[in-house]
Order: structure tokens, then sequence, then C-alpha cells
């Protein structure tokens, strides 16, 4: 069995502005909307999983699904041979909003995960570690108001990792960010899994992201979401598109899958 096993899963919500009239139905209204429906999927341990699909289709539900932030309607989600029912302390979510608490300083919202090092100088050890890991040594007593947008997020990536997390969520951990702040961070997150080694799934819309970063892609089309592909990269990194056909091609084909018909 894999690290995270995905059976049947199923989501829809009913929306109680629309009237239905379907059979059985008493109340005359609640139109049932389809998330997804009956998805299968596995990602086994250490691997850089990317889901990509168009805006809507339900990859951020999905991901908070299984990471226990929301509920399926059917179906289960079961990591390392446990069903999940909610959050784990073991998992990390980065959403896709600024986490960081506004309060607090760098050094003290890294230091947030590891309140149970009861040993001050070995916490501060570990805190420096992190800090030092996002390249943002000199910034520990910074406020998060006082840091650029790029900044903000690695200090948010620095205080997920400080935890030391079996798994780590990352719901667009790029949206906001100038070109070449998103192109050092996403180089950063390559980093950090190659030498951490941890369980990573990412959401992303960006395609070139997910063919650099990841070990698996899966790819859903418009909602109610199917997966259309699901694809391990076995190429080596760092990866360069242009100067691999493999990769060139395969980018060339999921833009044609998400409607797009990508020119280099």
């Amino acid at each position: 069995m894999g690290k995270i096993k995905i059976e049947g899963l199923t989501k829809h919500y009913v929306n109680r502005r629309h009237k239905r009239r379907d059979p059985g139905d008493e109340n005359g209204y609640g139109k049932i909307i389809n998330v997804f429906k009956d998805i299968d999927l596995e990602f086994e341990d250490g691997e850089m999983v990317c889901i990509l699909g168009p805006s809507g289709c339900g990859k951020s539900t999905m991901l908070r699904i299984i990471a226990g932030f929301d509920s399926a309607t059917s179906g289960t989600v079961v990591i390392d041979g446990e069903t999940v029912v909610g959050p784990s302390p073991d998992h990390v979510f980065v959403f896709q909003q600024n986490g960081l608490l506004p309060w607090m300083t760098v050094w003290q919202n890294v230091e947030l995960g590891l309140r149970n090092i009861k040993n001050e100088a070995l916490r501060n050890e570990t805190i420096q570690e992190y800090i030092d890991m996002v390249e943002l040594s000199g910034f520990e007593h910074y406020f998060p108001s006082q840091l650029s947008g790029g900044m903000q997020r690695r200090a948010e990536l620095g205080r997920a990792l400080a935890v030391n997390p079996d798994i780590l969520y990352m719901d667009e951990p790029f949206t906001g960010l100038d070109y070449l702040t998103h192109l050092k961070i996403r180089e950063e997150v390559i980093n950090m899994h190659t030498f951490l080694g941890k369980t990573m799934v990412m959401v992303t819309h960006f395609i070139d992201d997910a063919l650099i970063m990841a070990d698996r892609i899966i790819v859903f089309n418009e909602s109610p979401a199917k997966v259309i592909l699901h694809k391990k990269l076995e190429y080596s990194r760092p990866r360069n598109i242009e100067k691999d056909p493999g990769l060139s091609d395969l980018r060339d084909e999921v833009f044609m899958m998400l409607g797009v018909s990508y020119v280099a």
C-alpha cells in the first residue's frame, strides 16, 4: 500500500439557492453540485505530487479532504493504513493566503510548532536552522508586515518545515508572487524536498511548476472533475523543459488536455 491511498472519493454539496424537481425531493429546492466523483489515487512515501486542473475543478477541495480539513460525501482517504477523519499533528498545510501571525516576528512564527522542545538551546538552534534554510537570516525579528510577499512565503515554509511534518500539503503556494520570486521559491521547495525527503502534495495551476517539481502529476478536467492524467515522472533533476524533448512534449499534452493549444 502507498503512503496515501484514495478510494472512491466523491464530493458534492447542495446549493439551496437553486430549485430542483428531482423525483423524491420533498421540499423542491436544493440543487446538487457535483465537485468530483469516484476518484481513485495512490501516492508513494517521499513523493512530490502536483495536482493540476482548471480553476474551480475541485483541486483545493481534494487537498483539504486528503489533509482532513474537509469531509467527502463518500469514499475514503487512508494514510499509513489509517483512515483520515480529521487533521493530523504530523501533517502541515500551507494555505493559499499568508498564514503568518502578524503580531509575531519571523522567529516567533517559526517557534510556534516547536514549543514541545523544552531544551531552550536546542529549540533556538532548530529555529535558526530553518530560518537559515529559507534564507531569512538577518530577518528573524521582523514582523510579517515588514517583509515582502516572497519573504513572507519563505517564512511560512520555514515554519511548516520546522515542525518536521510527515506530510506537507501546499495549496497554490506561489500565488501572488512576482515571476523571479516565484522561481526562487520553487527552487527552494525542490531543494528542501530533495534534502528532507518528505511527502509533499501541492495544488497548482502552473503546468511548468508541476513538470519541474513533481515525482507524480495528477491532472483534473473541469468540474465535476475526473482524473484525465495520472503520471509518474522519471526525469532526473534539475529539469529543463526546453532542453528535454520528453518534458516538452508532456507539457504540450497537458496544455491540450486543459483546452489550450500551447505554442512554445
